[in-house]
């Protein structure tokens, strides 16, 4: 149906990995009229737990929890700011929606209550937010990713062939081995995703998209209990007594907005929360890519590749593939790269040298676009360089976390910005092994779409577009996620009759194109070869020295005397 001529609002809230942003749109167009965004005073923690809640414990290899009162926070400070910043009246707003990292979860008591909330389990690391990248569950993984295989399970395809440590299951049977008390006590594993809509209504609705793609959710059933007593005899109920609950279709109402977090947001109590979705998948109908062919890359710390097909295939290495993950009526794919802005943010945060830093300063530019600047200079292949992307592990097409990055061909003549550009590339060519996946199993990628932080920089699209050789488009929203969540939130109001329409009327205009220069296609295709040499005799079996090395690293940290936690910000109470 048509919206309304009366101005309406609906309000997108997008939780990232360290801030939340909320967008205030319009229903009729999707102008963005105003935003607000708040960062975790918690941030990510990853070696240590708060001070004053656990002094001395500390954290072991590939751990990454958040606190999650930080994501009230962003309810109580990001949206009134979206408001203010729009300038509207919040009674002409009729919805809000969500999104959020996956695959993060919290262990709750049946009324929602965080286990690291409870007396006594402040000083438990198992209490606290798991967040996506935690990848500690690797072992874990690994065993489920064995029996799978060995028993023929037939929802292991639908996977790429591979369970990643990130995912509800693994991370649900590390809790279990390593801290049964709290995973005995309680009552649900939730994904932050529905929390969030839990906390806004008070109704928990698992949400399609984070149950089919994190939750192994296929034709409407789960694994088998009896797959899961094979994992560990206790986890046999993990299903029926932590994960299973009702589950709310992509762009319905979960409920309305309940009074208490009315007082948070200033919005009208009463409006609708349109059921949760991952900042990945709700960007699409945001970036105008929901039909099938169009390949939508968020772009930020990592990437996560989404797209619709008409059927069902099995894409190796893929992170997933589920009916109406994106859209209804539509099979939605998933894949991925751990690490992308991160990999850039940790080589200039530890690889440069101070000189560098003064340059860029003296030239008004931040260092990674000074080094972007440098890097656009030279000819492709100048720097002598190839890197593999998996600092933070690969996501896709391996699903392997203990594999770790690679630059092969440095020497004493080698400079920063050499890196710098080789690591720009590396990304690009993990990016090219993902759509050569889907294209060689039947899902051709035929248009490429960027969203996300990174597609400011001019000189990283332009290497994308001439090493995967098709045309890429930008999109004009520069919060995407939640003006995805928007749309949805448009959705479940009733303003429009689904997704697919909304996307049609509030969906962001094209920015940038960027075609695929002829000369740079060709240099970038030997360049390529190389890559993938490189990526199949690391990552597929021919040297394991990256497994071996973690695992030394892995004796060698344990063996270490523990040390003191450092200072991190707490920000914990009223909400005000």
């Amino acid at each position: 149906m048509e919206p309304p001529s009366a101005p309406q609002y609906v309000v997108g809230v997008d939780y990232g990995t360290l801030s939340g942003r909320a967008v205030v749109v319009r229903v009729s167009d999707g102008a963005e009229l105003g935003s607000g965004v708040f960062d975790y005073p918690h941030a990510v923690m990853t070696e240590n737990l708060p001070p004053g809640a656990a002094r001395h414990v500390s954290l072991g290899m590939d751990w990454a929890l958040q606190v999650p009162h930080d994501y009230r926070l962003v309810l109580a400070h990001a949206v009134p700011a979206a408001i203010r910043d729009a300038g509207i009246d919040p009674a002409h707003v009729i919805g809000i929606g969500t999104d959020f990292t996956a695959c993060t979860m919290i262990p709750t008591l049946a009324d929602g209550t965080p286990m690291n909330e409870l007396a006594g389990f402040a000083d438990r690391p198992h209490a606290y937010v798991k967040l996506w990248r935690h990848h500690a569950a690797q072992p874990q993984a690994d065993r489920i990713n064995d029996l799978a295989r060995a028993r023929g399970e037939a929802w292991l395809p639908r996977y790429g062939g591979l369970i990643s440590a990130e995912w509800e299951f693994a991370k649900g049977l590390q809790l279990l081995e390593e801290d049964p008390e709290i995973y005995d006590a309680m009552d649900h594993w939730v994904e932050a995703a529905d929390w969030i809509v839990w906390q806004l209504t008070g109704n928990y609705v698992r949400n399609a998209c984070t149950a089919g793609y994190k939750g192994l959710l296929q034709d409407g059933s789960y694994p088998s209990a009896d797959f899961l007593a094979a994992l560990n005899p206790d986890f046999a109920d993990f299903i029926a007594t932590k994960v299973d609950h009702s589950i709310g279709r992509l762009g319905e109402a979960a409920g309305t907005l309940s009074a208490e977090a009315a007082s948070w947001t200033g919005l009208p109590q009463g409006i609708v929360v349109a059921v949760g979705n991952v900042d990945a998948h709700v960007t699409a109908p945001a970036a105008r890519a929901a039909a099938p062919g169009q390949m939508l890359a968020i772009m930020g710390t990592s990437t996560c590749h989404v797209m619709n097909g008409n059927g069902l295939r099995e894409v190796p290495g893929m992170c997933g593939v589920v009916d109406g993950g994106i859209i209804d009526g539509l099979w939605g794919y998933e894949a991925g790269q751990s690490g992308v802005g991160d990999i850039f943010g940790w080589f200039v945060n530890n690889g440069v040298p101070p000189k560098y830093h003064d340059d860029a300063v003296a030239r008004g530019l931040g260092v990674h676009e000074y080094l972007t600047e440098l890097a656009a200079s030279q000819a492709i292949g100048q720097h002598g360089l190839i890197a593999l992307d998996w600092h933070s592990g690969n996501r896709s097409v391996l699903v392997d976390h203990e594999l770790s990055g690679v630059v092969v061909g440095q020497t004493l003549a080698s400079k920063p910005e050499d890196t710098y550009r080789a690591l720009l590339e590396a990304t690009a060519f993990g990016t090219r092994t993902i759509i050569e996946a889907f294209n060689g199993a039947g899902v051709p990628v035929t248009e490429f779409v960027v969203a996300g932080g990174l597609p400011k920089n001019k000189l990283l699209m332009q290497i994308y577009a001439d090493v995967i050789g098709l045309p890429l488009r930008t999109i004009s929203s520069a919060q995407a996620p939640a003006l995805g969540s928007a749309i949805h939130a448009a959705v479940a109001a009733g303003a429009y009759s689904d997704v697919q329409g909304a996307s049609d009327a509030m969906g962001a205009e094209p920015a940038d194109v960027y075609e695929p220069i002829p000369e740079n296609v060709a240099a970038y295709n030997a360049l390529f070869e190389e890559y993938t040499s490189l990526h199949d005799y690391f990552g597929r079996g021919a040297n394991e020295v990256m497994h071996r090395l973690k695992a030394i690293q892995k004796r060698a940290l344990s063996a270490r005397p523990a040390e003191g936690p450092k200072a991190v910000k707490t920000t914990m109470g009223a909400l005000a």
